[in-house]
């Protein structure tokens, strides 16, 4: 039973546009709309105008966005420079209550919050004298909401796991890093073979060779400093190019490029704010990171516009390991770009047909931007498959597939092992002589916490559960992107990302000697994680069928648009200001025993064909 006061807040969550950061929004967001509030995520022209609120048209925007609404809480988050951060938020802090706007004063908030770098938030702390509630990102959702004044009896109760296989991941994780055995860790041998390190280098050959020396995975990282002048920016992450690639522990560099660098690449930068990342805006200072990278591979970002032309850039100086693409994402859809959907569906078909002539391997980079927007778990199945499927179809002979687990955070495990391998099941049934599928996991975006040492712990317990992805094959995953484990605190550096690799390579080498000797549990048998995955396949697989009964031009641009514009591919909690996409948005999603499911006005799970049988009847014809 629902709390008669528990629609007494509304909440308005609140950021400057100039951080990109939404995966914690969306998942409070999530939470606190489960639990029967009323939430709303400022847009971008009032996240704008919170960067300048000293400007009275900006204020009166910010103002006019809390009336209306009816906001009682002002939820604001930014987690980059902790000064920029705790300026930003001041500056609102002290206009609104200078305006009379706290409910002791007459008017209608309730009260702040502020969420951030632990940094940042003592700063906040200190500025405020400790009136704004503070959330440094160690929190558990249950901790998040419970702060909130969210009573109890109103919270889901999937919040509150006794799972065996998430406590079984834990010891084992704690153990590994109080013995700090994982610093003993040196480098594999990925670097024989003839053409490592030269011009042509590939991808593909350093996949074989590691495969034939048994070595595998391939070692992925992103990163790259702040800094908001561009010269210092690029000559400091050159020098921790070199670093990383005299420690030879990493296979893959990935270059953590800036917002301005994908959107407004080779152009003038007077006047705009770049947000942080590599702030690269030539060919050649791409090709200076190539060189500096050597041995290592290189990969960046693709562009949100002109995404062929970028993908050339991208071949040509910096022999790009493979080329990543966001399909849907990336453009209007997210304010990343100014893309259309369709345009940016075209732009990106048009570059898989010019990555053909390359023969590079493609990366979607799309399930989980489905699930940062709420999408259930079918969803991000489905989404993966498809953008595989196109890639096969336009002639792409290598895949890599990419799963982010802990997406969202609080999905049980079990349920993530079962996620994972229907969409890798779905996925490799498309092998044969032409295309090949490489795996590619990581740990999510919003998953660590602040606490330095707990999260190395979460980062061995995530790479166990990435070895239980196929825990038969020697062989997977092929490549594991390690998120460093200092990701909720500060960018990591390279001493930061080389201990990261480290203890991903020692959890990993640990984990498969105690399953051989059955210290822990095989995942292969382990009947739950069986019977979710079965249902998760079947129910996405007969989806698959109805969609390309359905939609016969279903891999092309415009199949891709009219699957997302009718709703097959609900995103409940895509910031849809204009209501450009109404039926993206319209079905409701909650989290049950350990998964995310698309429900009705009851909570009850629905089935994704028969919704997708809804949807086709009331489709235009």
């Amino acid at each position: 039973m629902v709390n008669k006061n528990i629609h007494t807040d509304v909440f308005g969550f609140i950021k400057p546009r100039v951080d990109v950061h939404t995966m914690g929004i969306f998942t409070m967001v999530n939470l606190l709309k489960d639990c029967g509030y009323r939430v709303y995520i400022a847009n971008d022209a009032v996240s704008e105008a919170v960067e300048k609120i000293q400007k009275v048209n900006n204020y009166s925007l910010v103002k006019q966005w809390i009336v209306e609404n009816g906001i009682t809480r002002i939820c604001f988050s930014y987690r980059l420079d902790p000064q920029e951060g705790c300026d930003y938020f001041l500056h609102m802090y002290c206009r609104l209550k200078a305006d009379y706007m706290m409910q002791v004063q007459g008017g209608q908030l309730k009260d702040f919050s502020f969420a951030g770098l632990p940094d940042t938030c003592e700063l906040v702390k200190e500025k405020t004298q400790g009136d704004v509630l503070l959330f440094p990102g160690n929190e558990s959702p249950k901790e998040s909401l419970m702060a909130y004044g969210v009573p109890e009896e109103n919270l889901p109760d999937t919040l509150n796991p006794d799972n065996a296989y998430d406590n079984m991941r834990w010891d084992f994780a704690k153990k590994l890093i109080e013995s700090e055995t994982y610093k003993l860790i040196g480098h594999q041998d990925h670097y024989g073979y003839e053409t490592c390190g030269e011009a042509n280098d590939t991808y593909i050959a350093r996949l074989k060779y590691a495969q034939k020396k048994h070595s595998l995975p391939i070692i992925r990282t992103h990163s790259g400093p702040y800094n908001p002048n561009r010269e210092e920016a690029l000559k400091e992450y050159n020098s921790w190019v070199k670093d990383l690639a005299q420690s030879k522990l990493l296979d893959i560099l990935s270059i953590g490029s800036s917002q301005l660098t994908q959107s407004h690449f080779g152009e003038d930068w007077e006047g705009l704010v770049n947000g942080g990342g590599v702030p690269v805006n030539s060919s050649l200072e791409y090709q200076i990171i190539r060189e500096n990278a050597k041995p290592m591979l290189s990969r960046t970002y693709s562009g949100t516009k002109n995404v062929p032309d970028l993908a050339r850039i991208h071949e040509q100086s910096l022999n790009i390991a493979w080329h990543a693409l966001s399909f849907w994402w990336f453009d209007e859809l997210d304010g990343r770009g100014h893309n259309t959907l369709l345009e940016n569906l075209r732009e990106h078909f048009e570059t898989i047909r010019y990555i053909v002539s390359t023969g590079k391997p493609v990366e979607p980079n799309v399930p989980h931007h489905f699930a940062f927007r709420g999408a259930d778990d079918i969803t991000y199945i489905i989404s993966g498959y498809l953008a595989a499927k196109a890639c096969k179809k336009l002639g792409i002979k290598h895949l890599i597939l990419q799963n982010m687990l802990n997406t969202p955070k609080y999905t049980w495990g079990v349920q993530d092992l079962a996620k994972g391998r229907a969409m890798l099941r779905l996925v490799r049934e498309l092998e044969d002589d032409s295309f090949s599928v490489s795996l590619q996991t990581r740990a999510g975006l919003d998953y660590f916490s602040p606490d330095l040492d707990y999260a190395k712990v979460q980062l061995a317990a995530v790479t166990c559960m990435m070895d239980d992805l196929e825990p038969e094959n020697e062989n997977s995953p092929e490549i594991i992107h390690v998120v460093n484990y200092s990701e909720a605190v500060r960018l990591a550096t390279p001493p930061v990302i080389k201990e990261s690799i480290k203890i991903t390579l020692a959890a990993l080498k640990e984990y498969r000697e105690a399953r051989k000797s059955g210290r822990i549990p095989n995942m292969v048998y382990d009947r739950e994680t069986y019977e979710r995955t079965k249902a998760l396949y079947e129910e996405a697989k007969d989806a698959i069928r109805l969609l390309e009964k359905t939609i016969p031009y279903l891999y092309t641009p415009e199949g891709f648009y009219k699957i997302f514009v009718e709703g097959f591919l609900p995103v409940p909690y895509l910031m849809d200001l204009q209501r450009k996409f109404p039926k993206a948005t319209q079905w409701m999603t909650a989290i049950k025993n350990g998964g995310i499911y698309v429900v009705d006005n009851k909570g009850n799970i629905i089935n994704t064909k028969e919704r997708y049988n809804r949807i086709i009847s009331n489709m235009p014809v």
